[in-house]
């Protein structure tokens, strides 16, 4: 299974990799693409960092280094949109602890999650949740969090109402609900349906477009904004270009590397209001968001990419 790392490492084998300086990726000139977040209006640069994945791996580790080095570049670049979750082990905790030390939280937009419920359908106690509540209060350094979302759809009867509650008390600015799970991507639609929701959380990728067909168009007609988790396909989409140069044509929108070609597809669907890749290492981040600066593609080009990914086997 290729990783990013891996990729990378042998791209830069081949001289094929591009130099990865944030002054290169970001001209100094060049404006974030941000999105507006439909309940308020509020902007949003339209790629953040998310802490699962490698990110998760390095925060349960002594040596945090690398995960400070992430954070001070994507605040040094313009970025703004932080994903996190109890469940992702150390990383809310560790995350937080880095913010403060580095003057940034108030910078943030800060999203992370509820869910004491698990995601196998069990009950959520009242109690527990406003608990792992005022933890993520206390790990974020924030008065107010941005944004919390019910984490793949655990009972959200319960742990819904509690988050509104939150939100009436000014403590929490947007609420909303999450998941990357096949088989409630269902539920979730329903749920957009009936319930006044800020915020909805799922994947999306080039590779995996399940989301074009229902999701993401029922967001712009209720006025849902939407992040977007594993816009590269976690690793299937580095396994597919491993040995390969983006594409001349890719320049044509501004996307230099195979993380911003992957980004700018899904950037570039209108419902889309931020991507929260993970990286633990700053190179990446860097890359990352050269992926919110400069044009994004059109229809005609979205299709060509699609084919383009297709056809690498």
């Amino acid at each position: 299974m290729t990783t990013r790392r891996e990729f990378l490492l042998g791209m830069a084998g081949t001289g094929g990799m591009l130099a990865l300086d944030p002054r290169t990726v970001l001209a100094s000139e060049a404006k974030l693409i941000t999105r507006a977040i439909p309940s308020t209006g509020e902007r949003l640069p339209v790629v953040g960092l998310g802490s699962s994945a490698t990110f998760a791996q390095v925060a349960r580790g002594e040596d945090i280094t690398a995960l400070r080095a992430v954070f001070k570049q994507m605040a040094e670049l313009g970025g703004t949109v932080f994903d996190t979750a109890p469940a992702y082990g150390a990383s809310e905790e560790v995350a937080g602890r880095i913010a403060q030390e580095l003057g940034i939280t108030k910078r943030l937009f800060w999203a992370t999650k509820l869910n004491v419920a698990g995601w196998g359908g069990g009950s959520a106690d009242p109690a527990a949740a406003r608990k792992q509540l005022e933890t993520s209060f206390r790990r974020s350094g924030k008065p107010v969090i941005d944004l919390v979302q019910v984490h793949n759809m655990g009972d959200v009867r319960t742990q819904l109402p509690i988050l509104r509650e939150y939100k009436e008390q000014g403590r929490v600015r947007y609420i909303g609900v999450t998941t990357t799970v096949e088989s409630q991507y269902d539920d979730l639609v329903r749920l957009m349906r009936n319930q006044p929701l800020d915020f909805i959380g799922t994947d999306y990728a080039i590779d995996e477009r399940h989301a074009e067909e229902t999701i993401l168009p029922l967001a712009r007609d209720k006025g849902i904004a939407v992040l977007v988790y594993a816009p590269f396909g976690r690793t299937r989409l580095w396994q597919r270009v491993r040995g390969r140069k983006v594409s001349d044509w890719a320049r044509e929108f501004d996307a230099n590397s195979w993380a911003q070609f992957f980004l700018k597809y899904v950037a570039s669907h209108p419902s889309v209001t931020a991507i929260t890749p993970a990286t633990s290492k700053p190179a990446n981040m860097a890359d990352n968001m050269g992926g919110a600066v400069g044009r994004l593609p059109d229809a005609a080009m979205r299709k060509r990419m699609i084919e383009h990914v297709e056809a690498l086997r």
